[in-house]
């Protein structure tokens, strides 16, 4: 079934299969809703009854569910040619795919991230994408997380992605495994 698909948190095509599962379960939660009202209807034959209040409380969950799917197909994930392009690239690198940040004023999507060190290279298909606030955003919700002096850098170009992927692939590893790994989970949290 569709639904038992697992949707994993930066790997290619999360948001596709997110949007998938999440649309699904906002369909069954108004369909149990639904469906109780109209079985309470039809063995009553009025509106006032003990199902219908169970019905309404059932909309909270769906509603609730109806908005993470309409922030969901806000969000636009990484193409196939940017990720065919970028894959190769990554060599001992750990890439991340279909990043959506969110801020109270913007929103950013993120087509693929490498965090490494200190260093976090950022790569946006969007052309709405602020890659100043977003760039300003990551810092501070990494320096909330404990994690200061990161270098961020975000970029539209999928040259010059490349070419900093490919820059930082030959440089040698300075980091450790483990920090990285705090800090994509640090990501990981604050996205969609």
């Amino acid at each position: 079934m569709l639904c038992n698909m697992k949707a994993v948190k930066g790997n290619f095509g999360y948001l596709k299969t997110k949007r998938l599962n999440v649309s699904l379960r906002t369909i069954l939660f108004f369909g149990i809703s639904l469906a109780l009202f109209a079985a309470g209807y039809i063995t009553t034959g009025k509106k006032e009854n003990l199902l219908t209040v169970i019905a309404v409380l059932g909309c909270l969950p769906a509603c609730k569910s109806l908005v993470g799917a309409i922030m969901l197909f806000r969000a636009t994930g990484c193409s196939r040619q940017a990720q065919k392009t970028i894959q190769p690239l990554e060599g001992r690198l750990i890439g991340m795919y279909d990043m959506y940040f969110t801020s109270y004023q913007k929103n950013f999507a993120i087509s693929h991230m490498i965090v490494e060190g200190n260093v976090i290279l950022a790569f946006t298909e969007s052309k709405t994408c602020d890659k100043n606030a977003c760039r300003d955003h990551l810092s501070s919700m990494l320096k909330q997380a404990g994690f200061n002096h990161m270098t961020i850098a975000v970029t539209d170009s999928l040259s010059k992605y490349a070419e900093q992927l490919e820059s930082l692939n030959r440089s040698k590893a300075q980091s450790d495994p483990a920090r990285d790994d705090e800090v994509r989970v640090a990501l990981y949290d604050i996205t969609l």
